[in-house]
């Protein structure tokens, strides 16, 4: 009897070749999710008005993310949720008494001008929620209103004119001297601050959703916060070097930035080592701004420039390549 003759037939299409059920959008979904508690406490802490914000910037993203490529006949990317998580980040780096036509000059910058004029999504060198946050300061006045908290003084819906405005712990810390709120307060977020940065409690709970998920990881996070701490305590500026530590890592926005910011995809290194020296670069310069510069909080800028060394940064750590030449006679 012959023997029988077996045919196989292969399919082969491009890579990539590895399916997984993980999607731009199901990280977008996540990063909102995480967001949520520092949401809420925001509407606790500032009134409905921090919701509304919050609302109307991302829309707004989502608006001018698809009148873009509409307009520029581009297939429309609005469905990937990256444009509304630009908008809560926007919002959330902001006073809650920013007037609506400011917020919307923001969302059109760093949706347009920083992300949609560099390609879309995953082509931006910079983040856009912070380079919007940075560009808003030609409104100086606009963003260093900052309210009381309470819901006796929560800032109306669409009126502001009744708040009381108070000062922000990083106001005296600038100033070398400690904040009159306790430590307690800065942790839960019972103080004054940008609408979604003020709770270390409420942040930390949504970053430990983003760690479990493995969403982002802990390199950046620790090497960001941990530089911050480091330098706390090394130069406390008279203070107890332990109370003035907690009170740089829970004031202003090293939290929401080491979590939700540095740890940006596309504005971060890929590379491990590279992720811890941008992270530690980001605490570093975090707080040479907090001590020497004109304006008492260094978060914002300390990401934005560091998202610019990415390029360098992406070179440290890389993995040899396998049979690649190092010296004449020897082989990697």
């Amino acid at each position: 009897m012959a023997p029988m003759k077996y045919f196989y037939e292969l399919t082969i299409s491009s890579s990539p070749h590895a399916h997984s059920p993980v999607t731009t959008r199901t990280i977008m979904r996540d990063v909102l999710i995480a967001l949520l508690p520092a949401l809420v406490g925001s509407v606790y802490f500032f009134g409905f008005r921090a919701l509304m914000v919050t609302l109307v910037s991302a829309a707004a993203c989502v608006f001018f993310e698809w009148g873009y490529r509409k307009l520029m006949h581009l297939d429309s990317t609005v469905y990937d949720m990256s444009a509304v998580v630009t908008g809560v980040l926007l919002a959330f780096v902001c006073p809650v008494t920013i007037p609506y036509w400011c917020i919307l000059i923001g969302d059109f910058f760093a949706i347009v001008i920083v992300k949609q004029l560099f390609g879309g999504i995953g082509k931006n060198f910079v983040n856009p929620a912070l380079a919007a946050r940075a560009f808003l300061f030609s409104w100086p006045v606009v963003m260093n209103t900052w309210v009381k908290v309470g819901f006796e003084n929560a800032a109306g819906v669409l009126d502001t004119a009744d708040v009381v405005t108070a000062a922000t712990p990083l106001s005296a810390m600038h100033q070398g001297a400690m904040p009159t709120d306790s430590l307690l307060n800065m942790f839960l977020g019972n103080v004054g601050g940008c609408l979604g940065e003020t709770s270390t409690l409420l942040l930390l709970l949504g970053a430990a959703y983003l760690l479990l998920r493995r969403v982002i990881s802990a390199r950046i996070p620790l090497a960001f916060v941990g530089t911050v701490a480091l330098i706390a305590v090394l130069f406390p500026q008279g203070n107890d070097p332990l109370a003035w530590m907690g009170a740089q890592v829970c004031a202003g926005g090293v939290m929401l930035g080491a979590f939700f910011m540095a740890t940006d995809y596309v504005t971060s290194p890929v590379t491990k080592w590279g992720q811890v020296i941008f992270g530690m670069g980001c605490g570093a310069l975090t707080m040479v701004i907090r001590y020497f510069g004109g304006y008492n909080e260094g978060v914002s800028y300390a990401i934005l420039v560091m998202n610019a060394c990415v390029v360098l940064l992406d070179k440290v750590g890389l993995p040899k390549k396998y049979g690649a030449v190092v010296k004449e006679g020897t082989k990697a």
